[in-house]
This record gives structure tokens, sequence and C-alpha cells, in this order.
């Protein structure tokens, strides 16, 4: 819950704009200033004040603890000019926060937060467990001392500016791991993948101290950290055991469930007949952590009673290996304010970039410090695209870029046609060069339309001919890509002809050349005028229906609303 305080009317005024906007996690808070804003500390999980910064500071000054469970606060001006992350930038989300502020006010995002400042990742931000010396290691990074990634479990990580190898006297450490760690060594941080699966097993009304501390013996023992253990997995019908849903709620980590059958079929090296009998599979800890794959650290282990009396829980523990991740992003036709603030946000998390070297150039100021580039020319797509699913299956965090939308005539087909389930892949949409082109020529996408490639490099042309005579025949608007090139100059001219045959010379048509791009031009003619000399790679054409008209010098095809037939 975002607590809400202001003063004046003007900040009340801003004030109810957010609870408008925000109504399920927003709440006011009336009253004198100092008493809301002491209750809505202890009760929200951030504040957005629309006070002064300096009286927002002496009224949090006695309340502050811990900046990894303060509350986050903004504060935003009388003006509402300025949206500032005050406290808790971080472990708060101030920062977030303050560009949500900004965004929905029109106010400017004021963030000071070193890292964010240098586009730097917070190592708090990771979404991962920290521990040591975040404040030195980070200030090495910021300040470009020698800061040396030891990764003993591969993990999809944002781009930090470390280096892969041992490391050196006296040098700054990233530890990435799993493995029990008594104490961070001095210039040390530890980061805790969620790298661990332990099965869990256990008799019907099994105590929940049983349960966990056979769990917790079994990661001690084996010298494994808790910290990174991602769920525990049992069986369907053991969902609900009160004993296992207890010790995850303790552990912090969700209880998965899979069910008997598929349990069965997983291979494990202690099967028993007992849990064959009761549930329906000859095991259930193994199984169950090893279902999704992974190395078995931690054999079946039984937990131990005082009184003697038989195991009520199994338990046995699995290395799953990292997930890579790649991102598909589309980056729109070309203009920064037509990249969607997710394509952002995705080019910001890769550790690792591919893409052609020109789109690469477009977006080179967006990458974090430290992003590793792989870049190449014209006619390697199918290399990007086994690149960057080699990159993702040995644990990167990997975006492909595209121009317009990554899965209209780019990179999306060829990468996703190289991935298998080993991965994870996400698409990022982006505005399509037909789109953009749309928008420029006023609304000839107004009724059904497609699109048609007219590059025989990867299609014959007998399919291509085939495809525009249905779209002319069913009076269908036509955007052609790739519509002509110094080596193919004929395409264009023979689709033009099949759509004059269905279509009055007049039919509107328009050219737009590099949409949205500095040197962006468009004109509208018509299928008779258009000379394909005029017409090169960086065009897109689109060609009207039957009911398609210029009106006020825009392209215009009508969805056919009944009221545009009806007699004025």
């Amino acid at each position: 819950m975002i607590g809400l305080i202001s003063a004046t009317a003007a900040g009340a005024a801003a004030r109810d704009r957010l609870a408008a906007a925000w109504p399920e996690r927003t709440r006011v808070y009336d009253g004198s200033v100092p008493d809301a804003v002491r209750r809505a500390f202890g009760e929200c999980e951030q504040l957005v004040c629309f006070l002064a910064t300096g009286a927002v500071v002496r009224l949090l000054a006695p309340l502050l603890g811990d900046k990894a469970s303060d509350p986050g606060v903004v504060c935003v001006d009388e003006a509402g000019r300025f949206a500032v992350s005050l406290v808790g930038g971080h472990a708060g989300g101030a920062n977030e926060l303050a560009v949500e502020v900004g965004e929905l006010l029109g106010a400017k995002p004021v963030v000071t937060t070193a890292t964010d400042a240098v586009g730097v990742p917070g190592l708090d931000t990771l979404g991962l467990p920290v521990e040591g010396d975040v404040a030195g290691v980070t200030r090495a990074l910021l300040d470009g001392e020698p800061v040396v990634l030891e990764a003993e479990v591969a993990w999809p990580l944002p781009p930090l500016k470390v280096a892969n190898k041992g490391a050196d006297e006296g040098a700054y450490v990233i530890r990435l791991t799993d493995r029990a760690v008594e104490r961070p060594a001095e210039r040390e941080v530890v980061l805790r993948p969620p790298s661990l699966v332990v099965g869990v097993g256990a008799s019907k009304d099994a105590p929940v101290e049983e349960v966990l501390d056979l769990v917790q013996g079994a990661l001690r023992d084996a010298g494994l950290s808790a910290g990174s253990v991602a769920e525990l997995a049992t069986v369907d019908a053991k969902a609900g055991e009160p004993g296992i849903v207890g010790a995850a709620e303790r552990l912090g980590v969700p209880v998965v469930t899979y069910g008997a059958e598929e349990l069965a079929l997983v291979q494990v090296p202690n099967p028993s007949d007992a849990p064959l009998a009761a549930v329906g599979t000859p095991s259930v800890a193994e199984a169950a952590a090893l279902v999704r794959g992974g190395e078995l650290l931690v054999p079946k282990r039984k937990s131990e009673r005082a009184d003697g009396r038989p195991a009520m829980a199994t338990c046995a523990v699995v290395r799953r290996p990292a997930r890579g991740r790649l991102a598909v992003v589309g980056l729109g036709p070309g203009a920064r304010d037509l990249l969607t603030p997710r394509a952002k946000a995705e080019l910001r998390r890769a550790s690792v970039l591919v893409g052609l070297d020109q789109y690469v150039d477009q977006i080179r100021d967006l990458l974090r410090p430290g992003t590793r580039i792989l870049e190449s020319g014209l006619g390697a797509e199918e290399e990007r695209a086994r690149t960057a699913v080699a990159e993702a299956r040995r644990g990167q965090a990997v975006a492909l870029i595209g121009s317009g939308d990554a899965g209209v005539y780019a990179m999306a087909s060829p990468a996703l046609a190289e991935a298998s389930d080993d991965i994870d892949v996400v698409g990022v949409p982006g505005v399509t060069a037909a789109l953009a082109a749309g928008a420029i020529l006023g609304a000839p996408l107004g009724h059904d339309h497609v699109s048609i490639s007219l590059s025989d490099l990867h299609t014959p042309w007998e399919v291509i001919e085939r495809r525009v005579r249905a779209a002319a025949e069913a009076d269908i608007v036509v955007t052609f890509y790739n519509p002509r090139s110094r080596g193919r100059d004929w395409q264009l001219p023979k689709a033009l002809a099949i759509l004059a045959g269905h279509r009055e010379p007049t039919t509107p048509v328009g050219v737009v050349r590099n949409a949205s791009r500095p040197d962006e031009s468009s004109r509208l003619t018509t299928l008779q005028a258009l000379d394909p000399a005029t017409v090169d790679m960086m065009t897109v054409v689109t060609v009207g229906n039957t009911a398609t008209r210029q009106i006020a010098g825009r392209m215009v095809t009508p969805r056919g609303y009944r009221w545009q037939e009806e007699p004025k």
C-alpha cells in the first residue's frame, strides 16, 4: 500500500490524482501532517509526500530504522515539477515509484542513487539475497576498481563491470554461490541464486519441526545455503500437508507439487514400495526434486526422531541448472520515442546483446556499462539467432534485437526455431514499419489488411505471387515490405500489375520511406501513377482496397460503420 500525505490545496489536488489513478494501491492519510506521516510510515510499504523534502526529512528522522525494511518515500514539490526518491531507493522501491509518479503527474523523477545515476545495477536490486560488503563492492564498481565475479553457479545476471577470473590479492569479489558461507570475506559480496530444489515427502500430520529440521540438516551437512532454496517440491497428494506447508513458510519458499504419474516416470536411485502404496509413485522426495532435471546433491534421507519412532519425513536436494533468458526485442521503426518502455528495460537487463550492427548503433547508449555486444552485418540472421540461443544456454541474460516488431520479418522466427525448452524466451513487441507508415499516411489499415514481403531470397516467387493474387481477389489492403532493391527490380511492378487487375487505376497508394526516422519521406499517389523506380528497400508501399479514399490529403480505408452510409 502507498500512503499519500499532503498539506496544501495544490498538494491535495495532485494527491487525489494519484488516488484516482491507483485506487487499489493507495490510501489517503488526512489530519495533521506529522501524525499522518507517522501512521503511514508504520502501515504502508511506500509513501508519497506532497511536501518539501526538508520537512519530510525532519518528520522521518526519528522513524528510520533499517534501509532493508523501511518504506520507500517519494516527495513531490508544491508545483508538481519533481518526484524525488528520498528514502529506500532500492529496497523500498522509491526509485521506481518516483518514475511512476512522474509519468502520472508529468513531474521529472529525481533519482540520486549512485548506481542508478551511472547505469550500474545495484547489487541489492538483482532479485537475489545478498550478503557482505555491499557498499564497498558497489563503490568499487562505481570507481572502476578491479572487481572479480566468481560464479560457482551459472545464473543470468544483468551486465556487471567485472572480470570472470580468480580473485587477485586485495581485489573486490562478487561471489555467486549456493554453498554455505559462514561469513563473507573482506571486500566480498555473496549473491545467492535460487538454484536448489528440496524434494520432500511426509506422512500424514508430520510435525513442521520434523520436516524443517530434516531440510535444514540436509542442507547444512551438504554445505549448502538455505538462502538458495527456490522451492519445496512434493506430490500433489501432499499439497496441503501442514508439516510441508509450514516448513516452506518458515523457509520463505513456495510449495510446488507434481502428479504421482509424472513422478513415477522419474528415474531415482532410491525407490521405495512405501510411497508407491501410499500415493502411487515409488519416489516422492527424489522424484519431486529431479522431475525438472538437475544434479542430485543430497540423495533421499529420512528424519530422525528422538523417541525412536519411525521417521515421518524424507527429503532430497537437487541443484537445477540455470535457465538462461533470451529476450527477443523489437526496436520499432527507428524513432527513440517509439521504442517501448518494456524494450528499454530488456536492453538494460541483458548482459549480452546480439544484433545487426546498424540496429545496435541505434540503442548503444541505452545499454548498461559492461554489456557484451555481439554484432554482425546484413545477411547473418541465422548466425545471430544461433549465437543468441547459445549464449542463453550458457546461462546468460540475452537480448536479440530486430527492427519493428521482432516477430514480423525479423529475428523471433529463426531464434525460436533454434531454441528449445531449456531456456526462457520472452518476446517484446515493437511498432512495425507498416503501422508507422500507416500513421503517417492517415488510416489506410482501417479494415482488413495484409503484409507481404516481395523478397524472394527465402520464399519462391511463385508462392509470393500466389499470395498477392489472393489478396487482390479478396479486396484486402496490402502493405509491401522489401518492395525493391538493386538486384530485385521486377517484383514490385509484377505485384502492382496483379492488383491492377482487380482495382481501379485511381486506387490510393501510400509510399513511406524511413518511417519515423530523421530522413522520413512520404507521398500519396495512385496505383496507375506509382513509379516503382522511386521505391527501395527502406520503403513500405501500402495499396488500398476498392473502398480506400484520399480525404484531405490522407489515405483512409473506411471501417464500414453503418452511420457512415446513412444520408445526412
